[in-house]
Parts: structure tokens; C-alpha cells; sequence
């Protein structure tokens, strides 16, 4: 088109990328994962029909995969085709499932927050707080044991300073955070724990138990034991309980 005419057209206007855009649905899956935490468990739902087990058996192992993957390399150094590999899938197959390495990413994160998650969503006000806090230790140790990976990629994230889970640390794991520190202030002034720092005890609980995680190699290299030797596991349970609650016990005047 010539003419003046041609100077009142104009070429479509290309959509602008927004910051972060992407990253929206994994963190608002995340805070819904976190906000779960700690809940009773919905009614198992009827048994599903055998196509439906199969994808719900390679979804699993894909997740499995990834987290493995995920915790090693982290998630700029894994690859779709390294943990397609690692599940015995074909990347296309595991696209069908995960769309993206991004996806797949939350979903893990996903997973293992509730998890992670769940031993502190359980302490009440009624409990005694002996007995809740060494629930939460043996809690966070068998995690230790049979979750390593989990521990490492949270590490992992808070490393490279949790894109994905800041929306998570602000808002869901600091409101469990803060409710289960108004327990344990609760507990102090009914005179049944010694005036501690609520939130150090809770910090440090989660620091000596996912030591035996994040550390494992060096476990082993300065112990030749790990927590999957039940005697191991039985003895350091029974360190950190009685470490954390003579600390933590009430003073006879």
C-alpha cells in the first residue's frame, strides 16, 4: 500500500514477555504443596484401571529419576536426556508426561515439600513436648535415611537462592514456621520446656538431622556407618533426642 494512507497501518504488536511468568505456576503449585502439609489424608480414591497404573508407574519413576539427577547435577547441570535415561523412558515419553525440565523440576519440588514438611505441621499445643520433639527428630533422620536426595536438592535451591521456593518461604513454610514456634512458646510458659529460643531449637533440629544428608559421604568417611545400618541409626537418634531435650527440658529449681 502506498499512499498516506499506508502510514496508519501498523504491524502487529508482538505480546511482551513478562519476568518470571513462567515460573508462576510452579511457585503457586509449591505454595499449595506447602499449605497441604501436615493434613489428613484425603480417602484413597477406587483402584485405577491398568493403563492408568502404568502412567502413573512411569510418572513415579520419572519423578524418582529426576530427583536423583536433579541432586546431583543441579538444575542448570541436569538434562531431559540424562534423566529420561536414568527412568528407562525415551526423552518423547517423558516429555508426554513433563513438558519441560522446568516442569519437572516444580513437580519434584512439589513432591518432597510436603514431605519435607510434615513432621513439624504435626506438633500441637496439647502434645507432650518431649515425646513431639523427639517424634520430629526420629522423623527428620528416617527422611535423612530414605530421602537423601530430597535433603540435597533443597540445599541445592537455597544455594542458588530459591527462585522457585522464595514465594514458599515467605508466605506457607513461614506461616507453619511461626505457628509451631507459638507452640513451643506455649509450652515454656506452661512451665514444660526451659526457656529456649523456639526458633533456634526448630534450626537446629533440621541442621543436625540433615547433616546425615547433606553429609553423608563425610558420615561415613569419619564413622564407616550411614543410617541405613539400623544399630547406626538406633544409636544417633538416641544422641541427637538426648542432645536437643537436656537442652530443651525444664530446670528443677
Amino acid at each position: 500500500m502506498t499512499g498516506p494512507a499506508a502510514k496508519s497501518v501498523k504491524s502487529p504488536r508482538k505480546p511482551v514477555a513478562r519476568s518470571g511468568r513462567a515460573k508462576a505456576p510452579g511457585a503457586r503449585a509449591l505454595v499449595k504443596a506447602a499449605q497441604s502439609a501436615g493434613e489428613t489424608a484425603a480417602p484413597a480414591a477406587a483402584p485405577a484401571g491398568r493403563r492408568a497404573q502404568a502412567g502413573e508407574a512411569r510418572k513415579a519413576a520419572i519423578l524418582g529419576a529426576a530427583l536423583s539427577v536433579f541432586a546431583r547435577l543441579g538444575l542448570d547441570g541436569a538434562s531431559v536426556e540424562a534423566i529420561a535415561r536414568a527412568a528407562g523412558l525415551s526423552k518423547a515419553n517423558l516429555l508426554y508426561y513433563y513438558p519441560s525440565k522446568d516442569a519437572l523440576y516444580v513437580a519434584v519440588l512439589e513432591q518432597g515439600l510436603s514431605q519435607w514438611l510434615a513432621p513439624l505441621a504435626r506438633f500441637r499445643r496439647e502434645d507432650d513436648p518431649a515425646q513431639a520433639i523427639g517424634a520430629l527428630i526420629e522423623a527428620k533422620l528416617a527422611m535423612s535415611r530414605d530421602h537423601p536426595d530430597l535433603s540435597r536438592l533443597f540445599a541445592l535451591e537455597m544455594l542458588r537462592g530459591a527462585p522457585l521456593l522464595k514465594p514458599v518461604l515467605a508466605g506457607p513454610l513461614k506461616a507453619v514456621f511461626d505457628a509451631k514456634v507459638a507452640v513451643i512458646e506455649g509450652w515454656i510458659a506452661d512451665g514444660r520446656l526451659a526457656p529456649v529460643d523456639p526458633t533456634g531449637l526448630i534450626f537446629a533440629i533440621w541442621a543436625i538431622t540433615q547433616h546425615y544428608a547433606d553429609f553423608a559421604v563425610q558420615v561415613r568417611a569419619l564413622t564407616g556407618k550411614g543410617l541405613a545400618d539400623r544399630a547406626f541409626m538406633d544409636q544417633t537418634r538416641a544422641a541427637v533426642t538426648a542432645l536437643v531435650l537436656d537442652g530443651a527440658r525444664p530446670r528443677q529449681p
